[in-house]
């Protein structure tokens, strides 16, 4: 399949089966994210992989958007490693590399048959009290990940885009 093509089957599942994922593709999927390009290649990231019923509960204490996935990534940054910008107080490269990271693990589990979903809707303070991160590693995102639950599939808001040119400006 090409990268667009991938690219294109690609979308958010929100309702996912019982069926088991292979720790083979678990640890493909987490080695597509290890291989990501982070700033200046300080590789901040930091990712949890939560599948045990005590994990996925206290996950559900402070995130009702898990979908019932069966595994979750979570993808945190250690803002002790992330590149800062002299150039721009303030500026840390910890919530983008996760990002990238994050992304990368989404089109591996694509390549793979596997489903996800990107969540960003928790409390950070809350993840992190939950499962007794240190201060340094921040929570960015969850990676939802599993097979999607027959008769479902994606958003009716999936393949609404905005036209090229509403987005691509040419200096």
């Amino acid at each position: 399949m090409s990268f667009y093509d991938l690219v294109v089957k690609r979308f958010s599942t929100r309702s996912f089966s019982d069926k088991i994922v292979s720790d083979e593709d678990i640890n493909k999927i987490i080695e597509c994210g290890r291989l990501s390009p982070t700033a200046k290649n300080l590789q901040p990231e930091i990712v949890y992989v939560i599948k045990s019923d005590y994990g996925m509960s206290k996950l559900k204490k402070v995130c009702n958007m898990t979908y019932n996935a069966p595994i979750c990534l979570m993808v945190c940054a250690d803002k002790n490693v992330s590149w800062k910008n002299e150039l721009e107080d303030g500026y840390d490269s910890y919530e983008m590399d996760a990002t990238i990271v994050a992304t990368h693990m989404m089109l591996e589990a694509t390549d793979l048959g596997i489903n996800s979903v990107w969540v960003r809707m928790f409390n950070s303070k809350e993840i992190s009290k939950e499962f007794d991160l240190p201060r340094n590693i921040v929570p960015v995102c969850l990676i939802m990940i599993g097979y999607i639950k027959n008769g479902f599939g994606p958003s009716k808001l999936h393949d609404i885009r905005k036209n090229i040119d509403e987005i691509v400006r040419y200096l």
